[in-house]
């Protein structure tokens, strides 16, 4: 929008791009924005208006505010309004900013010299922007936090003497996704899990608890895989668990993470290996026509360095600021927005969880919670989560098809991947994690502990090699704790019947009656 154009802030209304208000109410905030400047921009998961009755209104979708909360029709009015009831939006701020031009920001903190969201603002603008307004550095105001604490995570900070403000963004302009303190957050977190982990291995002995490691560390190799749909051979599972084992060892940059999609492909022959140096999409082809139709589109590849250092300098400076599980999912699901490579990016998008949960202590030494594997028995509510963003972003990218039936992005959408509300993602992940500490890690330890007790009552009934006993076992579990008729008469026809009913005492003795 040229600078100095009138903008007009609409009226009541029911309908906002296809969303459905509660009620008729006024737009507020970031939504009216987007409307007022005509921004190309995700929406926000939730919106904000005010309506004509004094009580709060909220769904999935929206927030109604009441009369009193309504802001002044004009720019400093919604931005304040955001600022202060809708937490940063910076991909929307971003666009905004570009709309507005310097000026307009320049006379918002002009009008409020000292006030506190001005400063935050005028600290947004020239942040987001790169570029410096014309304006003296502030003299007065105490120091506020860029985020709100209590909105949204952040860091510790550190003040911005020019805007008396502290910039506590957990990350940096090139990649700094936000994610809101929702009470389903605060509830995961007052769980104390590392402590629950810590306290459920404590009296396991050492032997046990080694094998109980090494079988989740394999489990959610072989997880990360099923997720792709892939079943390749055990050696490649194996060396890929080895990696997760090692993760958070080595500190992320560009070389790591061509290391590991190395290790992730294995033969590389029909794959090009290294970042992506041209467009990317996940989906399928016109069983006719072979045209891209695609369900993601991916950050342009010329887009990648900047996006990469941003995710090297997010792991390397402000995930280790903020909560473990919130700063995995931001780094993890960050890079499977972008997908910087051809193939591989599913299995190192779920690493990267490892990386960051191993690097920051939050599971015992020695251990992987088997995340793949929670993801796993939850693949709906994993693709619903993201498809929360990417469903919002699809409309948004104008593309092409290329000549080997790629696509080619044809606007900037830089932005769109730097910048993005991973709360949906924190939460999706703390369940998973949850999941792994108080369900997973006590029922295979649990397990082993009974096939230990079952090996040890089955070597004091009939003599059998080891091999032997495993598959004893598993005749067992598949038939309920009996040996079958044709077990008994194939594989295990020697044994008598005081012997099969000694052994099939020994399996319930081990396992209870539910196995």
């Amino acid at each position: 929008m040229p600078s100095g154009q009138e903008v007009h802030f609409s009226g009541p209304r029911t309908i906002f791009q296809e969303r459905r208000l509660p009620e008729t109410a006024t737009l507020a905030g970031y939504g009216a924005l987007t409307d007022a400047y005509g921004l190309s921009v995700p929406l926000p998961r939730k919106l904000s208006a005010t309506g004509n009755h004094h009580r709060i209104v909220e769904d999935d979708a929206w927030r109604i505010l009441t009369p009193r909360h309504a802001p002044s029709a004009d720019l400093d009015g919604h931005l304040t309004f955001a600022l202060k009831y809708e937490g940063l939006d910076l991909a929307v701020l971003t666009r905004l900013f570009a709309a507005t031009g310097p000026d307009a920001i320049a006379e918002i903190v002009r009008n409020k010299p000292t006030g506190s969201y001005a400063r935050r603002i005028w600290f947004l603008y020239e942040w987001l922007t790169g570029s410096r307004l014309d304006l003296p550095d502030a003299k007065g105001g105490r120091y506020v936090p860029v985020v709100d604490p209590d909105q949204q995570f952040a860091t510790e900070g550190e003040n911005a003497p020019r805007y008396r403000v502290k910039n506590n963004l957990p990350g940096t302009k090139d990649f700094c996704p936000l994610v809101f303190r929702t009470r389903r957050l605060e509830e995961f977190i007052a769980m104390d899990l590392p402590g629950r982990a810590r306290a459920v291995i404590a009296d396991i002995p050492r032997d046990l608890l080694a094998r109980t490691a090494a079988f989740l560390l394999l489990k959610d190799s072989r997880s990360s895989y099923a997720i792709e749909g892939e079943r390749p051979p055990q050696d490649r599972i194996q060396r890929w668990g080895r990696a997760i084992g090692e993760a958070g060892r080595q500190p992320l940059d560009r070389d790591e993470l061509l290391r590991l999609q190395r290790m992730v492909i294995g033969d590389a022959r029909f794959i090009k290996l290294g970042f992506r140096d041209e467009g990317g999409f996940v989906g399928g082809h016109d069983r006719e026509t072979r045209m891209p139709l695609p369900d993601h589109i991916s950050a342009r590849h010329e887009d990648l360095p900047s996006l990469t250092d941003g995710m090297i300098a997010f792991d390397q400076g402000a995930s280790r600021h903020s909560d473990p599980v919130v700063s995995a999912a931001i780094l993890a699901f960050g890079f499977v927005y972008i997908h910087p490579f051809e193939d591989g990016n599913g299995r190192l998008h779920r690493y990267l969880i490892h990386h960051v949960l191993a690097e920051r202590g939050f599971n015992p030494p020695g251990m992987v919670f088997p995340v793949s594997a929670a993801i796993l028995e939850r693949i709906d509510e994993y693709r619903m989560v993201l498809e929360s963003y990417s469903a919002r972003l699809l409309p948004l990218i104008e593309w092409e098809p290329t000549e080997k039936f790629n696509v080619r992005v044809l606007n900037d959408t830089g932005d769109f991947y730097r910048f993005f509300d991973a709360t949906p993602h924190a939460e999706f992940l703390y369940s998973c994690v949850q999941k792994t500490i108080e369900e997973d890690l006590p029922s295979e330890t649990a397990f082993l502990h009974g096939y230990d007790a079952f090996r040890a009552r089955i070597e004091n009934i009939v003599e059998m090699p080891e091999r032997t006993i495993d598959l004893l076992f598993r005749f067992l579990r598949q038939n309920g704790g009996t040996l079958s008729r044709r077990v008994r008469t194939n594989e295990f026809e020697a044994l008598t019947d005081d012997e099969a009913a000694r052994i099939e005492h020994a399996y319930e003795e081990s396992f209870g009656s539910d196995g």
